[in-house]
């Protein structure tokens, strides 16, 4: 079994010359976190980097990046050269809200016609993919397109978007165009009875071996900015509501109701049956795949 991990604390990093590069999703999703680094003043400490999911995660897989939020499916991929940090992730467990197949019919008549994957995630892509074939049990032609609904609505019979496209997809414009909403956090946990994590926080293991005391001060922040802005949710959401197209209350329900930004056993769980189901062959990864987390052994799922 590979050694121990570090754990996280509090304890300040040496000097090194720069701070750490650190990513940070350009979403409502994660509006929270940034709330808490900025609250608490541990943003100066950060060199933060904001970009799209998909973005993060090959920065953070080129090395460009020191810590940040990956997708699941690139943390896997990816395993043996990062470690993900307990207690903090993107998720669900139930609704989502934000991860969404919109259609124009019900789900079990795509069989077979153009479907549009929004390009901003892989792993609500990949989730949207399996949900489709193994649970609804139906095989659409898949194509990739520019996350806007009323584009995508104009090629393909149903749409998978994230995301704030996904929010406003799901308040303003599936109503307008009459179009069916389907959760795929929902959906997941009917068909699992687990939460699904979209993406985790990791560090590169270079990164951890070089730096071991600014992972854990990173990891402390991050999971301390988490509980800051929860503690204060009212206020990161009317001040959010002054600039997004979402008013203070639907903002608060996203961010206590739908999403989830823990990382437990249950969270394990949920990833561990994704890697089984999605595992093998051209998926990049085994289906027990080893998950490593900071301050624990490697775990195989």
């Amino acid at each position: 079994m590979p050694e121990p991990l570090l754990t996280a604390s509090a304890t300040p990093a040496p000097r090194t010359g720069r701070r750490p590069r650190v990513g940070h999703i350009e979403f409502l999703n994660c509006l929270p976190l940034f709330w808490g680094l900025a609250r608490s003043g541990s943003l100066l400490d950060m060199d933060l980097r904001k970009d799209s999911p998909d973005g993060l995660s090959d920065a953070l897989v080129a090395g460009t990046l020191d810590i940040g939020p990956i997708s699941l499916l690139e943390f896997l991929k990816h395993a043996d050269d990062l470690v993900a940090m307990p207690g903090i992730a993107v998720g669900s467990d139930g609704p989502v809200e934000s991860c969404l197949i919109v259609s124009q019919v019900p789900l079990d008549q795509l069989d077979g016609e153009p479907v549009a994957l929004g390009s901003t995630s892989r792993t609500s892509v990949r989730l949207a993919e399996l949900l489709f074939a193994e649970s609804v049990g139906v095989r659409p032609d898949y194509f990739v397109c520019l996350p806007d609904l009323d584009a995508m609505m104009q090629q393909a019979r149903a749409a998978v978007v994230i995301g704030d496209a996904a929010l406003r997809a799901a308040l303003h414009e599936a109503p307008r165009l009459g179009l069916q909403v389907h959760d795929l956090g929902r959906m997941w946990r009917d068909w699992t009875g687990l939460p699904f994590v979209f993406a985790v926080f990791a560090a590169r293991r270079d990164f951890l071996a070089r730096e071991p005391e600014t992972v854990r001060r990173v990891h402390a922040a991050l999971l301390a900015s988490r509980d800051l802005a929860l503690a204060e949710v009212k206020e990161v959401c009317e001040q959010a509501a002054r600039w997004e197209a979402f008013d203070a209350g639907t903002l608060e329900h996203y961010y206590t109701t739908a999403l989830d930004f823990s990382l437990g056993e249950r969270q394990l769980a949920g990833i561990a049956e994704f890697a089984r189901r999605v595992g093998g062959g051209p998926a990049g990864f085994p289906p027990d795949v080893r998950v490593r987390l900071l301050g624990a052994e490697a775990i195989s799922t």
